[in-house]
């Protein structure tokens, strides 16, 4: 189903990151949002997570067992919190991991650069939906990642796929529906009002994960935004 979806995606309007982004001077005028919506598949189960970004801002919204989990990262801070209890935790980010924003195109969807940086290498080219990507590759002791992407500036992911040694597990991310120049207000990437925090910060994250001490009611799902990489 995920392929199927993929191959609409590319002959229609998924074809944006390629077709439909205006050239550079005009992209220029575009905000400085993106959007793309994920499917995560392996034989646990299926998630579907929904990004969006204005400038270095993140808000990510998904749904793990019947829970609507919210994450947003903004220039100092990492939110995370379950939206059906309005609880969750605003985290410090590590000094690293600030200065890395620089770095990035956007923040999230970034994973060719990561990869690239680890050493991957590029294994293979092939025709997806008529359109040429290319798919690079990193082994190591942990197990595979590879992922595919059209060779262009952009370097949109299209699909990351994971294998893990240790549990000989396999998990697949499909990007669908990439969408740039999005009006996004400010106060998108603020957490509705009511949501109880517990704020800390970096270090004392840190001190209560090496304690082994419960850290709010949901995971931290995107570590190097908020440790860095």
């Amino acid at each position: 189903m995920a392929l199927a979806a993929i191959g609409v995606w590319l002959c229609s309007g998924g074809a944006l990151a390629q077709d439909e982004v205006p050239a550079a001077e005009a992209a220029q005028e575009l905000p400085d949002t993106w959007y793309a919506q994920v499917l995560a598949h392996s034989e646990i189960g299926i998630n579907v997570t929904h990004f969006w970004s204005k400038g270095r801002n993140l808000r990510a919204e998904t749904v793990m067992a019947g829970r609507r989990i919210v994450t947003i990262v903004t220039a100092d801070t990492y939110y995370t919190y379950d939206l059906l209890v309005r609880t969750g935790i605003a985290v410090q980010r590590a000094a690293r991991s600030v200065k890395q924003d620089d770095e990035r195109t956007r923040p999230f969807g970034n994973e060719y650069f990561s990869l690239l940086r680890q050493g991957a290498e590029l294994v293979r080219s092939e025709s997806l939906a008529g359109r040429t990507v290319e798919i690079y590759q990193l082994t190591d002791d942990d197990g595979r990642r590879r992922i595919w992407v059209p060779p262009d500036e952009q370097r949109l992911p299209l699909r990351l796929q994971i294998f893990r040694r240790a549990t000989a597990q396999e998990f697949v991310s499909d990007y669908l529906n990439w969408q740039r120049g999005l009006p996004i207000a400010d106060e998108f990437f603020h957490p509705e009002s009511g949501v109880s925090m517990l704020l800390m910060t970096y270090q004392e994250y840190i001190d209560k994960q090496a304690a082994r001490e419960p850290i709010g009611p949901v995971p931290v799902l995107y570590g190097d935004l908020l440790h860095g990489y």
